[in-house]
């Protein structure tokens, strides 16, 4: 169990009535999320409360829930209800996905006018100045799209992915695949009658350029990357 005094609240609203439950904030939030099972790691009692800061019980469980399994009803107040998070809380979370979301678009999207990458820095400050508002309780994959189209009206951004063809010589081949399958989606391979190995990857435009380097870096500059398609 979870020590009460670094305890936070979730609260949920039935019919009607409040209840609510002592968690672990990160714990609840994990297991909200579904990335934790456990619902003995989250909670700091299994009391089921109307108002926790008077202490005071709640009532009509087996009415509004369908059972009196406190574990059970605990488990629907988290997962249904509302987190009561510490502004401290809020900042660090809303710093840590400010942090993802610019690393997604960074490697995911480009200037159109140039073809290439947006800096994470400038990123950062398109979000800030288009006063872009993040929901700490959505994964940064789930708001990046809708975060795109707003800083667009500040900053030339494209989502873009691009087909590239990979040739590689016989004696790089099997690292060279092992870094394509890393970096982007494997279309098609063609092992060469040589060795060599011919592959079309799908990567996001934002690290084509990481890819290739990696790429030269690997065969020495003995590699040959091209365009062949793009969405």
């Amino acid at each position: 169990m979870v020590d009460v005094d670094k305890a936070i609240v979730a609260r949920l609203k039935m019919k009607g009535l409040n209840y609510e439950v002592l968690v672990d904030c990160d714990m609840a939030l994990d297991y909200k999320a579904g990335r934790i099972k456990n619902i003995d790691e989250v909670l700091a009692t299994e009391d089921i409360f109307d108002d926790v800061k008077k202490g005071s019980h709640a009532s009509f469980l087996k009415e509004t829930f369908g059972t009196d399994d406190k574990r059970k009803i605990a488990e629907r107040i988290i997962k249904e209800g509302e987190i009561q998070l510490t502004t401290e809380h809020k900042n660090k979370l809303r710093v840590e996905l400010k942090k993802r979301i610019v690393s997604l678009i960074s490697r995911n999207a480009i200037n159109p006018r140039t073809g290439l990458p947006h800096p994470p820095v400038r990123i950062e400050a398109a979000i800030d100045e288009a006063r872009v508002k993040l929901n700490e309780f959505k994964h940064a994959e789930e708001q990046v799209v809708d975060v795109i189209k707003k800083i667009n009206v500040v900053l030339p951004i494209s989502y873009e992915t691009r087909e590239l063809l990979v040739k590689v010589p016989a004696m790089y081949s099997g690292q060279s695949f092992g870094i394509a399958k890393q970096y982007g989606r494997l279309l098609k391979e063609d092992w060469q009658g040589n060795g060599s190995l011919h592959l079309i990857v799908e990567v996001p435009a934002g690290i084509q350029n990481e890819l290739m380097d990696k790429m030269n870096s690997l065969t020495k500059g003995n590699v040959e990357i091209s365009v062949v398609g793009r969405k």
